[in-house]
């Protein structure tokens, strides 16, 4: 097995394919963190533990006058509270007594075969083809009787491990969890940087890195969602680390709601970082004999640099995330009515659109938001998912029915999770909101958030959107939030379970999603939040791919896409080729480099095929020819980063290259261009070095190796902006 005990040494040993992860029981029964690393062959590692007396580091009780031992400085898997340790705490919680003390020792463990179920949760799952194997291990505080678990899987071929922690009040009081941590790690070194992956709406995913200080260093989220603002996602790596050398360790947060991740560099210069649910706000009452299971996440380690890492998580990702059938299947390339129509469309003007697409190649027509209620503008109507019959008098039936005529799938957009004040929903349940007593609620977009920690709620939702679901030929639902959460209070929870809130909130989106989403495996949706405000690994659970960003300026994204692959794969980020001058930022590219940008994703259309020109239709038809020729290539291929936007301004370069290296795709865009500028080559990553390929925009034969060492020749000709690819392909 990948997991084992051993009894002799007191040591837990899980082992991936390329990694290794150590722990061990210490004399008093706490459980410290040995190593994490590259692969070791079953040799002990209990010896870098070295016990020292430290001043003002105090010890436990039953370590008598030995001073050498204190947590305030060993390296532990999951860190008390309220005792000896001054660092990061893994939890905290108010005992019945009104203690705020943890102090967790093992009780027992338990080794089986599979993975380990989070009720109501999204996490990783397995196929025939993986090997799993899970630890689970109990830490119970003496006193109190709460009981912390422990959940390890290890996803052995995959070079994963994933972690979660479930806590059990054993005792006979009713306790507060007011925060817990899906995992601690600590470091006995701190030579790291810190990677993340920050922003705004619209700029989403920005690459940020920087040295570990002395303190504590924090990201997250206390929006409602995992939000533009930070990603739920981070990195430590050596600091000589790049995309091909260097230990790098990732950190990814399968959950959708608030998060935190925080990074501590202590005193003896040893590194700690936690991630879990977001404790502000957060409060869970646990009765005796009553459990709560936390989000997962999810490891790797890679260490041949940032590359390897990123290759790591799309792996998993693709084959091991999301339930829905289309994660394995080829998408349609589809055309959404936002920028061409906004909210100003009827039937006659959506079928024009339709057909005028339909000569460009594009395979789905979706309709966005507009076509429900009295949804003129964005003040209106959410909640009443009934048809707008004045704009489409035929209903979306009908719409539907003439889409598929012409030949396209048909697709909607739609919002469940909010409403508006003007609609018939909020005038006969304004308790349905999430809103405080004697205030008036603060406004997102003109809108307010349902309460999905209702069951009455969510009932209401399902039978909605299910019921639109099944009135038409529906093959594609874009699922939108617009705002997130403030004024986090339920009209039926007691003032004791306020605190849950936020988390049932998205325990209730979840359940939601199982009950549409799920149940409808011929629909494939998209996920949404203005963009990506909500992309993240419980939303890729549900939705093979996610509208990376209302932002569709060409340029901007290719920093956004740039942050996105990081750990996410190309397979999930929707993109889309948009009208010039840009809609966002009133800037002009060229269709093709628009296009080249788009094929970094799921490649898609968001303009008015009305008013285009025949030639720039025939721009698109070759751009999705292209694409889909090479569109498993794109997909399911390794991904290459081959430029840094943020530290090298000339060009902007990925690479995809198939898995058995036989073909690859380099996309190139001209950033900052200066007159007589210099000549330079773009180098290829992945490829076979005593391979030959052909070079389609090319003439001769090159072996992969002289691809990757001397590389190819960016033209001197393309102006700024100005796209190329190159398609390369072994003879």
């Amino acid at each position: 097995m990948s997991v084992r005990y051993i009894e002799s040494k007191k040591t837990f040993l899980l082992q991936t394919k390329s990694s290794t992860y150590q722990m061990k029981i210490s004399d008093y029964g706490y459980l410290l963190h040995l190593y994490y690393g590259e692969r070791l062959e079953d040799e002990d590692l209990s010896y870098l533990i070295q016990l020292q007396d430290r001043g003002f580091s105090p010890n436990p009780y039953e370590a008598g006058n030995d001073r050498t031992f204190s947590l305030d400085f060993l390296p532990q898997e999951f860190s008390s509270d309220g005792s000896s340790d001054y660092r990061l705490s893994s939890i905290e919680i108010k005992n019945g007594d009104g203690s705020y003390a943890f102090v967790g020792k093992v009780a027992k463990h338990q080794i089986y075969s599979g993975k380990y179920h989070l009720a109501g949760l999204p996490s990783l799952w397995t196929t025939e083809k993986d090997t799993a194997d899970t630890l689970e291990i109990w830490l119970t505080d003496a006193v109190t009787q709460l009981t912390v678990v422990l959940c390890y899987c290890v996803l052995e071929e995959k070079d994963i491990i994933t972690r979660s922690v479930r806590v059990i009040n054993q005792s006979e009081d009713t306790i507060y969890l007011n925060r817990i941590m899906s995992m601690t790690m600590d470091f006995m070194d701190s030579d790291y940087d810190f990677i993340h992956f920050d922003g705004r709406h619209t700029m989403e995913r920005e690459w940020s890195r920087n040295p570990l200080a002395y303190g504590i260093q924090t990201v997250g989220s206390f929006r409602g969602a995992s939000s533009h603002q930070h990603n739920p996602f981070a990195i430590l790596c050596e600091s000589a680390a790049n995309e091909d050398y260097g230990r790098c360790y990732g950190f990814s947060f399968v959950y959708s709601g608030n998060f935190m991740c925080k990074v501590e560099k202590d005193q003896y210069d040893q590194t700690r970082i936690v991630m879990g649910i977001h404790p502000k706000h957060f409060s869970w009452q646990m009765k005796p004999g009553e459990s709560f299971t936390a989000p997962e996440v999810v490891l790797a380690y890679s260490g041949q640099g940032l590359t390897h890492l990123t290759h790591l998580y799309h792996n998993v990702y693709r084959e091991n995330l999301c339930k829905s059938p289309y994660a394995k299947k080829e998408r349609p390339i589809l055309i959404n009515s936002w920028e061409a129509a906004y909210f100003d469309f009827d039937e006659e003007k959506l079928l024009k659109i339709a057909g005028d697409a339909v000569d460009m190649g594009v395979e789905l027509f979706v309709l966005d938001d507009g076509w429900f209620g009295n949804r003129n503008n964005d003040n209106a109507a959410l909640g009443d998912w009934d048809v707008n019959t004045a704009k489409l008098p035929r209903g979306l039936k009908g719409l539907s029915d003439e889409i598929h005529a012409m030949g396209l799938k048909f697709g909607i957009w739609i919002e469940p999770e909010m409403v508006s004040e003007d609609s018939k929903l909020y005038r006969k349940h304004p308790d349905w909101c999430l809103q405080m007593p004697r205030r008036q609620p603060s406004r997102g977009r003109y809108q307010l958030v349902l309460d999905l920690s209702r069951e009455d709620v969510r009932d209401y939702i399902v039978t909605s959107i299910n019921g639109v679901l099944g009135s038409a030929r529906i093959e594609y639902v874009k699922w939108d939030m617009n705002r997130f959460i403030t004024d986090a209070w339920s009209a039926i929870a007691e003032k004791e379970k306020q605190g849950e809130i936020y988390h049932r909130y998205i325990l209730g989106l979840y359940d939601i999603m199982n009950r549409i989403i799920l149940t409808h495996p011929e629909v494939l949706f998209c996920g949404c939040s203005g963009g990506g405000g909500r992309f993240d690994p419980g939303m890729l659970y549900y939705q093979p791919q996610i509208w990376c960003s209302d932002n569709t300026d060409a340029v901007c994204r290719l920093k956004i896409q740039y942050g996105t692959t990081f750990v996410y794969p190309v397979s999930a980020m929707e993109s889309h080729v948009s009208v010039c001058p840009n809609h966002q930022t009133g800037r002009t590219v060229p269709i093709k480099t628009r296009g080249v940008t788009a094929m970094d994703g799921i490649l898609g259309y968001e303009l008015d095929s009305t008013k285009m020109t025949q030639e720039e239709k025939q721009i698109c038809r070759e751009q999705i020819q292209s694409y889909k020729k090479d569109y498993a290539l794109i997909a399911e291929g390794d991904y290459f980063r081959l430029t840094n936007p943020y530290t090298f301004m000339e060009y902007v370069a990925w690479e995809h290259v198939s898995r058995d290296q036989k073909e690859a795709l380099i996309s190139l865009v001209i950033m900052e261009k200066e007159a007589n500028d210099a000549q330079r080559c773009v180098k290829a990553k992945g490829l076979n070095p005593g391979m030959y390929y052909q070079v389609e925009e090319m003439e001769g034969h090159f072996s992969g190796q002289v691809l990757m060492s001397a590389g190819l020749p960016v033209p001197n000709g393309l102006l700024q902006y100005e796209a190329i690819q190159y398609h390369i392909r072994a003879i």
